[in-house]
């Protein structure tokens, strides 16, 4: 079973970037569609950004204009490029293959001044 592993995240002040990435771990043979997640404490875990594996994109409306999903296929990582960060994308971020495989540790992202 392809498992993915989330990197990048950390803690930013309001209105800066930060750039996750997404890769797998184990034996990937396609190209999956793939997604970002994140679930802040209390709450529950959201879809975030989108990618087919055609590339077509989609973004939850509290991101869109903020965030950017990519992907390099020579890397088989999937990214998440955030700017204009709020306090309220606090969260832990996650990826995962659309339909999902197993959920990992996710990486934190914290939006503080």
């Amino acid at each position: 079973q392809v498992q993915f592993v989330e990197s990048g995240g950390g803690l930013v002040q309001p209105g800066g970037s930060l750039r996750l990435s997404c890769a797998p771990s184990g034996s990937i043979f396609s190209i999956y569609a793939m997604a970002w997640y994140r679930q802040a404490p209390g709450k529950q875990r959201e879809l975030v950004a989108f990618i087919g594996s055609g590339d077509s994109t989609n973004y939850a409306n509290s991101v869109k204009g903020r965030f950017t999903i990519s992907r390099d296929n020579a890397k088989s990582t999937v990214y998440l490029q955030m700017n204009s960060l709020k306090p309220e994308d606090t969260a832990i971020y996650y990826c995962n293959k659309v339909p999902g495989a197993s959920w990992g540790q996710g990486t934190q992202v914290t939006v503080s001044s």
